[in-house]
């Protein structure tokens, strides 16, 4: 199905369910004499694999990627790129008590209407398992910018009401430190331990909580994007909500323009070559395309759907019914989603960049 295909030239599709033999993803159109470190790609995964910490789920998985083609002596040979990702931890009978029972929030009931047959073992196909196929598939895109020098960086800038102080003129190496200390991902160490309480007070309660990832994109060039259907902002919030549990995607100024004017919104470009203004409202894209100062957006999550409690809902017949949550599930999924936010990021910019390379010979000439 053409539903499970993200992206023009470079080309991502994935496959897989979250209770079957393994999830996977290939990459058609990845340019050749790429270097693909697995070392990298592993530890992309590693950052979004479950059973990392006490607020994030106990299912136990080691995420680890098997290359199956595209890849010879360590870079990419401009065929298609094979990765498989072994399921190694299902606990199917943790569903068993939901096969005709539609749990609240899901897509239970959407997916048995549209196509009259569900895999209820956690969410089939539905299932935020999904998303290690894309940060697989991201961290190969992450090495094709790598080699233009551009940089992308997220982290969790809230969970419920605590949210982290604007980071944005901080080097991205000391960013990803910080972050990378602290299991709640939040690049502001003293937010980070407040919101590792809230999760972890929620969890106990048998609740979840929602949050939101910030992400900044660093050394773009200018030109990528399209003029009209596929502006670089709308290809990133086609991408940023297709993730799972993902309600909301804001880029530059956000909601937060509609209480402005004109005279405060506009950036004023400076003298001195290129694009350059001392405020970014536009969040690095003018028209849909990229201006060369940050791009900057923002990802908000719902709470996870499976609460540890009793709900009122219906079952196949539309009868009400009962029924309690079950089995491993995050108290609050923006800890894992930083990765998943930076690996579909990569995918649209990746995939921009070679279509501005169908037009403009200057992005590879040198």
């Amino acid at each position: 199905m053409a539903g499970n295909t993200f992206g023009q030239l470079f080309r991502t599709s994935t496959f897989g369910e979250s209770h079957g033999t393994a999830i996977g993803v290939v990459i058609d159109g990845c340019p050749p004499n790429i270097d693909l470190d697995l070392e990298f790609i592993q530890s992309e995964l590693d950052k979004r694999k479950p059973g990392q910490s006490k607020i994030t789920t106990q299912r136990k998985e080691s995420d680890t990627v098997q290359i199956l083609s595209g890849i010879f002596e360590g870079k990419s040979t401009g065929t298609p790129i094979a990765l498989l990702i072994p399921n190694e931890d299902q606990r199917s009978k943790d569903y068993g008590h939901n096969i005709d029972v539609y749990r609240p929030s899901h897509a239970d009931y959407v997916y048995d209407a549209k196509y009259g047959i569900r895999d209820h073992r956690g969410g089939g196909r539905s299932s935020a398992r999904e998303t290690a196929a894309r940060v697989a598939a991201g961290a190969v895109a992450k090495l094709v910018l790598k080699q233009h020098g551009i940089g992308i960086f997220a982290h969790v800038s809230s969970v419920g009401k605590i949210y982290a102080p604007n980071l944005a003129d901080r080097q991205l190496d000391e960013l990803f430190a910080i972050r990378e200390d602290n299991i709640v991902r939040c690049a502001d160490p003293a937010t980070a331990n407040e919101m590792i309480d809230l999760i972890d007070s929620v969890r106990k309660d048998g609740d979840t909580i929602g949050g939101q990832v910030s992400c900044v994109v660093r050394n773009c060039p200018v030109g990528l994007g399209e003029p009209v259907f596929d502006k670089l902002h709308a290809d990133l919030g086609k991408a940023m909500l297709s993730i799972n549990a993902v309600h909301g995607f804001a880029y530059g100024s956000g909601f937060a323009a509609t209480e402005m004017r004109g005279s405060e919104h506009n950036d004023i470009p400076q003298p001195g070559g290129g694009y350059r203004s001392v405020t970014n409202h536009a969040g690095g894209i003018l028209g849909g395309i990229s201006n060369g100062m940050d791009i900057n957006f923002t990802v908000a999550f719902k709470p996870v759907a499976t609460i540890m409690h009793n709900q009122q809902t219906i079952n196949a017949k539309g009868e009400a019914s009962e029924i309690k949550g079950k089995g491993r599930h995050d108290p609050c999924v923006v800890p894992r989603a930083v990765v998943i936010v930076e690996a579909m990021a990569a995918l649209v910019l990746a995939d921009h960049l070679l279509r501005q390379k169908a037009i403009s010979k200057s992005y590879f000439s040198e």
